[in-house]
């Protein structure tokens, strides 16, 4: 009989971390359950990093859960360099490339608090065109000139690849790893969230726009350049913020109906 602890029950830990602490962890929770209910997931892979404001601490998922288990109490806190600070009383551990990718950002842009990895379907089918992200929807033009692309060195386990992804993500808040998948990131959870879902909505409308075999129209330049800049979080709101309460809202509701425990637990 095996004698490896997987549990997936979890001791509270609101009355035993800081009030900053336990709030970042119930919004970086909520994030991972949104991310489920959108269908942006894949088995139990990837990860969504948020730093504990006032550290360099970054919580990140066990490696071994889904996303529809993942709890406010479940994350694991560890440093830019990945070592775990604190984790449950669980065997599962943290996957590599959650630092490798996310430590290098968070290192290198201090504006970031916030970065989301996914391998979705259509976001790897974009991924692995030579066109990249088409500006074919009023969705996927906020990205024109907004979008960095990282070629792919296998998986990202290399420390040497950091460089890289930092110079390739540049000063934006998105970027396709070629053959990979995607990665957005921004000051919070609630504005990584909504540029992810904008990114993968774009995805999914080229690939299906491409399946249909028929000719595509595409605005002009000028016109494309406008409708960017509106969406840029300076120019009108931080797109995220507003939309948060009703994500938080249908994870209430979904909470009613499922035998998972509560994000916020």
């Amino acid at each position: 009989m095996s004698t490896s602890n997987f549990n997936t029950e979890f001791k509270s830990l609101k009355n035993v971390v800081s009030p900053e602490e336990w709030q970042t962890r119930v919004q970086l929770a909520a994030c991972y359950r949104l991310i489920d209910a959108y269908d942006m997931t894949d088995l139990i892979y990837n990860h969504i990093t948020l730093k504990i404001p006032g550290t360099e601490h970054l919580l990140i998922n066990l490696y071994g859960l889904l996303y529809k288990e993942i709890t406010a109490s479940s994350l694991v806190k560890i440093d830019l360099d990945g070592n775990i600070l604190s984790k449950p009383d669980t065997d599962y551990g943290i996957n590599k490339s959650g630092y490798v990718i996310h430590g290098a950002i968070h290192q290198a842009r201090p504006d970031v608090n916030c970065v989301i990895h996914t391998h979705t379907r259509a976001g790897m089918a974009v991924a692995s065109m030579a066109c990249g992200l088409m500006p074919m929807t009023q969705t996927s033009i906020r990205f024109v000139n907004h979008l960095g692309y990282h070629d792919f060195e296998g998986p990202a386990i290399d420390l040497a690849e950091r460089v890289r992804l930092v110079a390739d993500l540049g000063e934006h808040n998105a970027m396709i790893l070629r053959n990979h998948g995607l990665l957005t990131c921004g000051p919070d959870a609630p504005q990584a969230f909504n540029t992810m879902y904008q990114l993968e909505m774009s995805c999914r409308a080229q690939v299906d726009a491409m399946a249909a075999k028929t000719e595509l129209t595409m605005p002009s330049q000028d016109i494309l350049e406008k409708t960017a800049h509106l969406y840029q979080p300076g120019t009108r709101r931080p797109y995220g913020v507003l939309e948060w309460h009703a994500m938080l809202r249908l994870l209430e509701a979904q909470s009613h109906q499922s035998h998972f425990p509560r994000y916020d637990s």
